[in-house]
């Protein structure tokens, strides 16, 4: 077992050291078998001088041993020694020395083809189009200039020009596919980091929104409270008017620089919150502060919905939470009833407010952060439900929304939680997660609505 082990270790150590020889092999294979043929044929064939023959077969087979690290530098010695090799043997074909002298190949010998064509493949895989056409048209014309000599009636230059032209060919369309799908890859890897960005940007919008939904709802009632104090309380001192009256300034300004905060939200040292979401089980009291606010509000909520899932409670918690808001910012004191109940289609909330009844002493909130309505929105797109709002005919305004329960999350085992700061930070994971999944969600805007 120990010896099997080693061996098993050793393996991928051998075969890691082989790896960088690896594109070296085609060179020294061909390098071993074209040299001695060479020395042969040029002997034999052509009655090339031995110590002649030896030099050639150096010049035109030892530099294949550098195409793998220098292909252009192996092709210009190599391309010289073929030039000069066929200079070398045209007097030999031209007075009938050696075997049967002008049936031989000329200029170019069967070895100097098969090696120059394992240059053509290296050049192709490392060098562009410019040097690929400057290295074919130099071929060409010296085989044009050696063939016009008519040493051989063996010719083999239309042989090399049209063998060279196709491995250059074929390898630079292989090469630039290969750039092509590398490129690809680099993009889509570009691709990858930009969706991340804007996740991560909707992720900090969604913090932003909850933001809104918690402090502009909370100072939009403590401004209605500290505006409408002297009219519900009677016999206030004037210090006391006076001092409700700069709660109600101290609120708008807060509202205004909350606007300007939320812009760090979307800044990289940005922290989400890390307090319970809340959920159905609090809509009384949320009903409760909108009535202390001055705003007849009645709540219908179907028994058992504490047990829905956490996501969908929260939508439905969010959603109502900023429709009141919007009718205690612009329409003080209408009637509003808040209906959440289970209907076939999963969970169904309305929010019906009438016309406003009280008139406003003061602007309460004279601009909208812009995030209400979009926030709604994109938090019954979460979930692949529906919204409506518009205006009723009554002069009022209506929120509708439908949260389907998914088959995943049912009531049969949920229990109200308050989540750790840990359990947070996963459900901030979750919710991103959820984001970059496409959800289908029908979101209709039936009339204009100031947020």
């Amino acid at each position: 077992m120990k010896k099997l082990r080693r061996k098993t270790r050793q393996g991928p150590s051998r075969w890691a050291r082989m790896r960088p020889w690896l594109p070296h092999a085609p060179g020294f294979v061909l390098t071993a078998i074209l040299l001695p043929v060479t020395v042969t044929m040029l002997m034999n064939d052509y009655g090339v001088a031995g110590g002649v023959a030896g030099a050639l077969a150096v010049g035109q087979a030892g530099p294949l041993l550098l195409v793998a690290a220098r292909p252009l530098t192996a092709w210009g010695v190599i391309f010289a020694s073929d030039v000069v090799g066929a200079f070398v043997i045209s007097p030999s074909l031209r007075h009938g020395l050696g075997d049967g002298p002008q049936q031989h190949p000329y200029p170019w010998t069967p070895m100097v083809v098969i090696g120059y064509l394992l240059v053509c493949v290296w050049l192709a895989a490392r060098h562009g189009r410019r040097t690929l056409i400057t290295v074919w048209l130099t071929g060409t014309a010296f085989s044009l200039l050696l063939a016009s000599m008519k040493v051989s009636a063996n010719g083999t230059s239309s042989l090399f020009i049209v063998l060279s032209g196709l491995v250059l060919l074929l390898g630079a369309v292989v090469r630039e596919r290969s750039e092509a799908r590398r490129q690809l890859a680099e993009q889509e890897t570009i691709s990858e980091a930009e969706r991340a960005r804007r996740t991560l940007l909707e992720e900090r919008a969604r913090i932003a929104r909850e933001l809104h939904d918690v402090v502009a709802h909370h100072m939009s009632v403590i401004t209605v409270q500290a505006d409408s104090a002297p009219y519900r309380l009677q016999g206030l001192p004037p210090e006391a008017a006076e001092e409700f009256g700069t709660i109600a300034g101290t609120a708008r300004q807060s509202l205004s620089e909350m606007r300007r905060l939320l812009g760090v939200l979307r800044s990289e040292e940005a922290q989400g919150e890390r307090t319970p979401q809340p959920g159905l089980d609090r809509l009384d009291q949320l009903v409760e502060a909108t009535v202390r606010a001055g705003v007849p509000t009645d709540l219908e909520l179907a028994p058992g919905l504490s047990l829905l899932p956490q996501g969908v409670q929260l939508s439905a918690y969010r959603i109502v939470q900023e429709a009141l808001a919007n009718v205690v910012r612009h329409a003080p004191g209408a009637a509003t009833s808040v209906t959440v109940r289970e209907a076939d289609s999963g969970l169904s909330v309305r929010v019906v407010n009438g016309p406003a009844r009280a008139a406003r002493d003061g602007p309460l909130e004279t601009s909208g952060t812009g995030h209400g309505l979009v926030g709604m929105r994109e938090r019954v797109r979460l979930v692949g439900g529906s919204l409506e709002t518009g205006a009723t005919p009554e002069g009022g305004f209506r929120v509708a929304a439908e949260l389907p329960l998914t088959s995943q999350e049912s009531r049969e085992s949920q229990e109200p939680q308050e989540q750790s700061p840990q359990q947070d930070a996963q459900s901030a994971q979750d919710a991103q997660t959820t984001h970059d999944i496409p959800q289908t969600a029908t979101t209709r805007q039936e009339g204009e609505a100031a947020s």
